[in-house]
């Protein structure tokens, strides 16, 4: 039995049957919405369901046109919908929304057909489906924003870096004044800073609004060697740094090595920043019980709770020192470099060391 069948019955009051108790129960019991409507739009019956669904009494309802309930938006094609009905023909899943008592609007989807000058009527409430609709869209949107943001940081802002810089290294190799040339070094030390700033947000933008970070795991036969080529480059930049580096595993790890290389830069960098001047900051890569473990170690102060809650986290940096550069994203890139070859990156703070560890299991 239809819905249109159970509410025509119900509002007839044919003689009792066990069709018409069975209507009657349903009328009374079903979560959608029935009502009779007559040709001036009022409705002249309703079940509970509409008190339930949009919080009025059938009083309510019944001294409205139904038109009053109409979100302004929906109100002219329900109109045209309400002629179409008055002319003989049904409507079928018509949707619009319905003002709640509480002020709010909920979707329904209405079926009506004509019958003897009267409408009869049946609506589900459907606003769910339009907020799964409307989530789905605003996740698209965002989706395609990603792909954008990417691609800016990844085209417009590098070309532009790229030009200034070849054009540098073109009137680096003229002949120029000191000045000039002085000029040009601290110009390039600014391309190179920004470059690595660019570099950073692509890989903020690829862990925290893309895919994550993309790797290509392949053996590597000399990790100890490129481990090695990014401490010296680190020690280029930071003459007065002291970095001890201890290497004893066995080559092969599955890995992609300029990865590995900017996480141990990074946590070197986070060492120099934090630690003690006066002491060593401690490189180690060993393999340890099937993993394979990198740790960075830097003597200097224990780092306090509320800063230890927040270390993973991007644009967070430790302390506010005006030596301070960059965007506080070295260690959330460290830690989603780590989480893309299937490993964890912990840290241990005392009163006199700190120490971070990259831990991946040497067989994935």
């Amino acid at each position: 039995m239809t819905i249109m069948r159970i509410v025509m019955i119900c509002w007839r009051s044919m003689p009792l049957s066990a069709a018409n108790t069975f209507s009657t129960k349903t009328w009374l019991i079903t979560p959608d919405l029935l009502g009779v409507l007559n040709s001036d739009g009022y409705f002249r019956g309703t079940n509970p369901a509409w008190e339930a669904t949009l919080g009025y009494k059938p009083e309510d309802i019944e001294r409205n046109q139904f038109l009053d309930f109409i979100h302004p938006d929906d109100l002219a094609r329900t109109q045209e919908a309400f002629v179409a009905i008055q002319k003989g023909l049904p409507v079928l899943n018509f949707e619009n929304r319905y003002r709640h008592k509480n002020g709010t609007y909920r979707w329904l989807s209405w079926n009506c057909v004509p019958d003897d000058g009267l409408f009869y009527c049946s609506a589900r409430d459907v606003t769910q489906h339009h907020e799964d609709l409307s989530a789905l869209s605003n996740k698209e949107e965002e989706a395609r924003f990603r792909e954008q943001f990417i691609a800016v940081l990844g085209h417009d802002l590098r070309n532009p870096l790229s030009a200034v810089s070849s054009a540098i290294r073109i009137a680096s190799r003229e002949a120029q004044t000191d000045r000039a040339l002085q000029v040009l070094e601290a110009a390039n030390g600014s391309i190179e800073r920004m470059a690595g700033l660019i570099n950073d947000l692509m890989d903020f933008a690829r862990a925290r609004l893309g895919s994550g970070i993309s790797l290509d795991l392949v053996p590597h036969p000399a990790l100890a060697e490129a481990l090695h080529q990014a401490v010296g480059e680190i020690r280029i930049s930071h003459p007065q740094a002291m970095i001890e580096e201890t290497y004893n595993f066995a080559e092969g790890l599955n890995c992609e090595a300029s990865r590995l290389q900017q996480l141990m830069s990074n946590l070197v960098a986070n060492a120099l920043t934090h630690g003690d001047p006066g002491k060593p900051i401690q490189v180690q890569a060993v393999d340890e019980e099937g993993d394979f473990v990198l740790t960075v170690t830097n003597a200097g102060g224990e780092i306090p709770d509320n800063v230890m809650a927040n270390l993973f986290k991007p644009f967070v940096r430790g302390d506010m020192r005006a030596s301070q550069q960059g965007l506080g994203l070295g260690l959330f890139i460290a830690k989603a470099i780590a989480n893309a070859h299937g490993g964890r990156l912990s840290v241990v703070s005392d009163a006199d060391h700190t120490t971070f560890e990259f831990r991946m299991p040497r067989k994935a």
